[in-house]
């Protein structure tokens, strides 16, 4: 199976929000990244709702016809929105609310009760589950006891080390990927994966089903326009 591609729309409405009103349409966008050939809308709300709002997960899910991810940190009033929502699948994120962006994955081993109770009440409504892990095999170990269906690999050192040194950045990231299959995980990737560095990744990593990407995806659509952005990432996931 080929990788599918998540777009993050979060800096859509970052731009939106910088000066209110509604332009760029969040909806639109997200109508077109999918008939541009997106798999999947990726949003990550936060409380301060600096750029995905809470209603905007109520209209995104009415309009989105692909795969529907939430990511975000577990707190009372996200777990309401996610199980009033119930989108394709949810990803958990450890990030504290004022957080700028996701800097870490979870301590699955420290806080394995608490997920796996959150991971049951969103079986409960049919929703798959994701946990956001550092490239760590104890980490994705005990994430397979939480009853989770996937993990999501959180590629910042991989993304930053690339440059320097493709194999030796990726390394962790295999070792983790293998242990995932070892325990029967669904695979998804994400952060700071781009068009320099997101098809050695997906070539390397074993079992990759999803990659979740904004910020770059939105930063190249700046300079080449949306649809041929689309384009390229997925020509990216090909091989």
């Amino acid at each position: 199976m080929r990788t599918r591609l998540s777009v993050n729309v979060n800096k859509i409405a970052t731009l939106r929000n910088a000066r209110g009103g509604n332009m760029p349409n969040l909806l639109q966008v997200a109508k077109d990244c999918e008939r541009f050939g997106a798999e999947g809308i990726t949003v990550h709300p936060r409380p301060d709702g600096r750029h995905i709002r809470y209603n905007d997960v109520y209209d995104l899910k009415r309009i989105v016809t692909t795969e529907f991810n939430i990511e975000g940190y577990p707190s009372e009033s996200f777990n309401e929105l996610v199980c009033e929502v119930v989108p394709t699948q949810v990803t958990l994120v450890p990030d504290a609310p004022d957080a700028l962006t996701s800097n870490a994955g979870w301590d699955t081993v420290r806080n394995e009760q608490l997920l796996r109770d959150l991971i049951e009440a969103y079986h409960r409504k049919g929703i798959r589950t994701s946990i956001f892990v550092d490239a760590n095999v104890e980490m994705v170990k005990a994430a397979a006891q939480t009853g989770t269906d996937r993990i999501e690999l959180y590629t910042e050192s991989y993304a930053r080390n690339y440059p320097e040194d493709p194999a030796a950045a990726i390394h962790d990231f295999v070792l983790a990927a293998e242990e995932a299959r070892n325990q029967n995980l669904g695979l998804n990737a994400g952060h700071d994966l781009s068009l320099v560095n997101l098809q050695y990744f997906a070539k390397h990593i074993p079992g990759l089903l999803e990659v979740s990407i904004g910020h770059a995806l939105i930063c190249d659509a700046l300079y080449f326009g949306l649809e041929s952005t689309i384009h390229q990432y997925l020509q990216q996931l090909v091989f």
